[in-house]
C-alpha cells in the first residue's frame, strides 16, 4: 500500500478526528481499519501510536454500527472555520 504524502496526511488527519468513522476512511480511500492501524503505527511516533490507539479503542463515534444516530456529520461545525 503505497499512499502519496497528501493522502497519507488525510487519512492520519481522519483518523485522530474523532467523529469521523473508520468506515469513512475506507470509502474515501479504501483502506480498512486494520489497514489504517498499520498506517498509523508506521507513521506515527511510538507514543504518539499508543495515546491514538487508547483514544480510538471502544470510542463509538469511530464506528457506524456503535454511532448514536443523533452524531449525523464526520465533523465539528468549528473544524473548517476560516
Amino acid at each position: 500500500m503505497v499512499l502519496s504524502k497528501e493522502i497519507l496526511s488525510r487519512v492520519i488527519e481522519m483518523a485522530w478526528e474523532d467523529r469521523t468513522p473508520f468506515e469513512a476512511i475506507d470509502h474515501q480511500y479504501g483502506l480498512s481499519e486494520h489497514e489504517v492501524i498499520l498506517v498509523m503505527r508506521r507513521h506515527l511516533k511510538p507514543a504518539s501510536f499508543k495515546l491514538w490507539r487508547a483514544r480510538v479503542t471502544g470510542r463509538k463515534t469511530k464506528h457506524l454500527k456503535l454511532r448514536s444516530p443523533e452524531v449525523s456529520r464526520a465533523y465539528c461545525p468549528t473544524q473548517y472555520k476560516r
